[in-house]
C-alpha cells in the first residue's frame, strides 16, 4: 500500500481529484434533483416554515415539529440533515453537510452561521473529499458568523459566540468565543 502523505517536494495531484468519484450515483440524482427544487424553498415566503420542512422532508430531512428554517439558509444536501423539535436555522445559514449533521431539539442556528461537514484529506497528493458528521446537542445556541468544523460534537447547552471558529468536541453547558474557540465561562440557566 503506498504511504499518501505529502512531503515537502511533494505536489498536488488536482487532475487525480478532479477524475475521482466523490458522490454515488444516488447523491448526484438527489443533487441534481434538489437544484430543480431549491427555488421551491428559497423563494417561498418568509413564514413558511411548514412548508420548507416538507420540502426538506421529501428529500430525506428527518425534521422534528415546531422547526423553523429560514428561507434564505442554504441546506446542501437535506438528506444529510435531522433537526428536533423547536429548533431553528437563521438566515443565511450554511449547512454544508456532506456528512451527516444532526441538530438537536430546542437549538438555534443563528444567522449567518456555518457548519461544514466535509473536508479533505490534506496529506494526500489528489486531496480526496472526506464526508465528516456535525452533531449539535440539544438546547445549543450557534451564535451568528460563527463556523463549526468537521467532526466536532457540540455537548448539550453550549453557546458558541458569534464569529468563534470550533474545530474540536465542545463540552456540554460551555460558552465558546474567538478564532480558535476557548472556553470563556460555563452557561447556567435560571430555573
Amino acid at each position: 500500500m503506498r504511504d499518501y502523505r505529502l512531503m515537502p517536494s511533494d505536489k498536488l495531484n488536482i487532475s487525480q481529484n478532479r477524475a475521482s468519484f466523490k458522490y454515488s450515483k444516488k447523491e448526484l440524482m438527489l443533487r441534481i434533483l434538489w437544484s430543480l427544487c431549491s427555488p421551491l424553498f428559497r423563494y417561498s415566503p418568509r413564514p413558511f416554515f411548514r412548508w420548507r420542512c416538507l420540502l426538506l422532508k421529501a428529500f430525506g430531512a428527518r425534521i422534528g415539529s415546531k422547526v423553523h428554517i429560514y428561507n434564505s439558509a442554504t441546506i446542501y444536501m437535506p438528506w444529510n440533515l435531522k433537526v428536533g423539535d423547536w429548533s431553528s436555522i437563521g438566515e443565511h445559514a450554511f449547512i454544508y453537510n456532506l456528512g451527516k449533521i444532526t441538530i438537536g431539539t430546542e437549538a438555534t442556528i443563528s444567522h449567518r452561521a456555518h457548519l461544514c461537514a466535509g473536508t479533505h484529506d490534506y496529506t494526500s497528493p489528489a486531496l480526496p473529499l472526506i464526508k465528516t458528521p456535525i452533531t449539535i446537542g440539544n438546547q445549543c445556541w450557534i451564535c451568528a458568523d460563527s463556523f463549526i468544523g468537521p467532526n466536532v460534537s457540540i455537548g448539550d447547552g453550549a453557546i458558541v459566540g458569534a464569529r468563534a471558529v470550533i474545530i474540536k468536541d465542545i463540552t456540554p453547558w460551555s460558552i465558546m468565543a474567538g478564532n480558535p474557540a476557548k472556553q470563556i465561562k460555563v452557561r447556567h440557566v435560571k430555573q
